[in-house]
């Protein structure tokens, strides 16, 4: 599990450092390779079709899936996912007792490992990692998005911010404090945001030197040459040919990558990447288009089904229009989709209908919610005794983007117009490119009555969904302009700092049903198994649910 149970959490992670620790070879699978436990296998070159350029390589900046791909295989955390699941396991640190309020963390850390450029990792280095990340200027506040998202302030406002400081106890031992208990931490030390970086690598690249330029950045060179602990290392970036080049590790402090090299091929059309893996140019990619899955399989191609742990939900917004203010209207717009049939004709093998705001698999999960029934003719009784039964709807779908939830944006959305529209509701389309408009029309602009958007989890906690979509004052839904908005807030704010592990996921149970049955602030459709396809030469890589896959055990024959 993601989560730690605050009755066990040393006893939980001291088992996986024990065995880590005892065999610092066999936490990654063989993946069909040659070579003795611990020797490099040689695997030749894989080429990997990525659909975007990275922005940068300095994993604290990033935001986006494309580069997060690349940094996981140059940087590692504290902690990391299990490979091919949700569940945090020890990386970097291999044990990690909590105080009694869960505010003060005592990481243990591996030794005898060091970063790509000789510097040592141990606890100087975390707290220099921390540091850097703690204290940003103005434009590095701004570009940090996952510290805010996570920690929620910098230095520059240090009484707020859920990080407190770090202190080297020992060369292997590390303690890092919090001001609130919240069940974020630590789980949110093995997002990649959070690699640990060469100290000595940062300090002389000037790596905090951010300056704003219009919307966006100028980040330092060292953005585009950091270093990591990681199993592969950047060999170079060669725009003009859209490809990234990195080789492998060979003073990697475990098991060594199989490959010497990985290649990632920036390919941004699905179709031209499936016609390079079919002309073995490439040797997979990823978010293979649903309808092409049958197609790869029978050309002798392997499909990678991840386990599904993303939510596609229809987003609505009463300021923008005030009659979705009426529970009734949202009650009608919830019974008028018929999520089953969407599911079967629109998703991939392997999505299910959703009930909330979460998939099955999260801690705090409630079983007894069941899928809304498809009911037209309650919803549109419902709209009638609202004064609805005309209803005009602005529905907006993005374009220009394919999503593991959404794989085809406007297929869905035409299946849930013909829904409204058949219970009487007048559907004004909205279409606008992913990062054209739509994005910003959701949010901060509000500028649609509904939409379709969904959210793939960072780490397995309740918080990084429920709390994501209605916690904030100016959240998307905003739920704020509504009488319950305040209590439904602070009710996720309270689950979240509650320290034991079955207790928090009893309070959450009881806010998904609150949220079904007296809120509907928006309308959770499905989950969907987003896949990944290689070639049949390729052995060895194993499917996240977090797109947070491991290219080091991967081997290759051509």
């Amino acid at each position: 599990m993601r989560q730690f149970r605050k009755a066990a959490p040393v006893a939980l992670l001291a088992v996986a450092s024990l065995a880590l620790g005892a065999c610092a070879q066999s936490d990654r699978t063989d993946g069909g390779g040659s070579g003795s436990s611990g020797a490099a296998a040689s695997g030749g070159t894989m080429t990997f079709g990525a659909a975007g350029a990275p922005k940068l390589f300095d994993p604290y900046y990033a935001t986006d899936g494309e580069t997060f791909r690349i940094t996981r295989q140059m940087f590692e955390g504290l902690l990391t996912d299990k490979p091919g699941t949700a569940e945090v396991v020890p990386g970097l640190a291999a044990e990690m007792p909590t105080s009694d309020d869960g505010k003060v963390w005592t990481f243990k850390l591996r030794t005898g490992v060091k970063f790509t450029d000789g510097t040592d990792f141990n606890a100087d280095a975390v707290c220099k990692n921390f540091t850097r990340m703690f204290d940003q200027n103005k434009a590095g506040e701004s570009a940090a998005q996952y510290w805010t998202y996570t920690m929620g302030t910098f230095k520059s406002d240090a009484a707020t911010s859920l990080y407190k400081g770090c202190e080297a106890v020992d060369p292997a031992t590390v303690k890092i404090s919090v001001n609130t208990t919240t069940s974020k931490f630590p789980v949110m030390l093995s997002l990649a945001s959070f690699g640990m970086q060469s100290p000595t690598a940062m300090d002389k690249g000037d790596a905090n030197n951010v300056k704003a330029q219009g919307d966006g950045f100028i980040f330092p060179p060292y953005a585009q040459a950091p270093v990591g602990t990681g199993p592969f290392k950047l060999e170079k970036y060669d725009e003009a040919n859209k490809t990234v080049t990195l080789v492998r590790n060979d003073t990697y402090w475990g098991e060594k990558a199989k490959l010497d090299k990985l290649i990632f091929k920036i390919i941004p059309d699905e179709s031209t990447r499936r016609q390079e893996l079919q002309a073995g140019s490439i040797d997979g990619y990823d978010l293979p288009n649903p309808v092409d899955w049958k197609g790869l399989k029978d050309d002798g191609d392997q499909l990678l089904i991840r386990p599904a742990f993303n939510i596609l939900y229809m987003g609505l917004n009463p300021e923008k229009n005030p009659k979705l203010k009426d529970l009734r209207v949202r009650q009608a717009l919830d019974m008028a989709i018929n999520r089953e049939q969407m599911v079967k004709t629109q998703l991939p093998e392997g999505a299910t209908a959703a009930s909330q705001f979460m998939p099955d698999t999260v801690k705090g999960y409630n079983t007894n919610i069941k899928v809304t029934a498809y009911d037209p003719t309650k919803a549109k009784s419902l709209l009638k005794a609202a004064g609805a039964s005309n209803m005009t709807l602005n529905f907006a779908y993005p374009t220009e983007v394919t999503r593991p939830y959404m794989p085809n944006p406007q297929k869905i959305f035409e299946a849930l117009r013909a829904n409204l529209e058949a219970v009487g509701i007048k559907v004004n389309v909205i279409a606008k490119p992913w990062n054209g408009g739509y994005l910003d029309g959701i949010s901060p602009n509000g500028a649609f009555d509904a939409w379709i958007i969904g959210w793939t989890g960072d780490y397995d906690a309740a918080d990084n969904f429920l709390g994501t979509f209605f916690t904030s004052p100016k959240n998307d839904f905003h739920t704020f302009s509504m009488p319950w908005g305040k209590t439904l807030s602070a009710s996720l704010t309270a689950a979240d700092a509650i320290v034991d592990q079955d207790q928090r996921d009893a309070a959450y149970e009881k806010i998904a049903t609150q949220i079904n049955d007296e809120y509907i602030p928006g309308l959770p459709l499905s989950s969907s198994p987003p896949a990944l396809v290689v070639g049949p030469n390729v052995k060895g890589l194993v499917a996240s649910p977090l797109t947070a896959e491991d290219f080091s055990t991967v081997t290759i024959s051509k």
